[in-house]
């Protein structure tokens, strides 16, 4: 899923800046790519997290799925006030380049999901007091 994105991604950090750029200059551009980066950053972080989770158990890919939200959001609400200290950066821009990133990226997950990607998932059993090796016993 990751991979897939990739070329979605790459296009909203180029429109993203470009954007940016006709309305501000570079330092605008630069900020509205940032805002893309961190939303397209935090997808892939999303499906690296809950492939390395799914491996484990189906707890903790629920707590990575749940929880990974809350702490990727947060990721970019930081990134947010400590790139508001640089002189150059457009708080306005990044945000405004969040959403349309963000809005991109969900439309492609639905679009994924409508085509049964998800449906491949196979979580390994749970054996109480085993491991992975004594369920296949």
């Amino acid at each position: 899923m990751v991979r897939r994105a990739m070329p979605i991604g790459v296009a909203s950090l180029v429109v993203s800046f470009v954007i940016g750029f006709l309305f501000g200059g570079w330092p605008v551009g630069v900020s509205a790519a940032l805002g893309a980066l961190a939303v397209v950053g935090n997808f892939v972080a999303n499906g690296l997290a809950l492939d390395w989770a799914s491996d484990r158990s189906l707890s903790l890919y629920q707590v990575v799925g749940l929880g990974g939200y809350i702490v990727r959001l947060s990721v970019i609400v930081g990134l947010l006030f400590g790139l508001s200290t640089l002189p150059w950066f457009s708080a306005l821009a990044f945000g405004l380049a969040v959403l349309p990133t963000a809005i991109v990226v969900l439309g492609y997950e639905a679009s994924l999901w409508r085509k049964g990607v998800g449906q491949q998932l196979i979580i390994p059993a749970q054996v109480p007091g085993g491991n992975k090796e004594n369920a296949s016993r």
